[in-house]
């Protein structure tokens, strides 16, 4: 399974927000941030920290995706 973190990207976009807000926001190092918008795995303490700053929850910024063999 692949994680998709485009509810993220959608969710700073409702919210006029961006990377380098996020970044300010949370504390996250770039390479992190990078991470994200390349799809790959974070910890749950990112994810965590992501959820507390945008007041969101887990499902609404990471989707698992079947990937396809």
């Amino acid at each position: 399974m692949a994680l998709s973190y485009n509810g993220l990207w959608k969710l700073l976009i409702d919210k006029g927000l961006n990377k380098g807000y996020l970044h300010k926001l949370t504390g996250l190092s770039r390479s992190t941030i990078t991470k994200l918008v390349k799809g790959e795995n974070v910890n749950t303490d990112v994810l965590e920290r992501i959820c507390i700053a945008l007041e969101c929850q887990l499902d609404d910024i990471v989707e698992m995706k079947k990937e396809e063999i």
